[in-house]
């Protein structure tokens, strides 16, 4: 079962990047969920929400609230 959320070392493998880098990009994605209302972590982000933003992966019905 895959975790709901994705964290640092995972964004930096998954994307070839430091993981330096990946903080920023889960800042910007953090940013962009808090700017929407949502409660965020620091260091981690939702999983659906990155592959979105990075993949333009759907949002399924039931995942459709985030």
């Amino acid at each position: 079962m895959e975790k709901k959320f994705i964290r640092v070392d995972e964004v930096a493998k998954e994307l070839e990047i430091s993981e330096s880098h990946a903080y920023k990009i889960m800042r910007k994605l953090n940013r962009e969920l808090e700017a929407k209302g949502y409660i965020t972590v620091a260091g981690r982000v939702n999983r659906q929400y990155f592959n979105e933003r990075f993949y333009g992966a759907e949002r399924s019905e039931e995942n459709a609230g985030l």
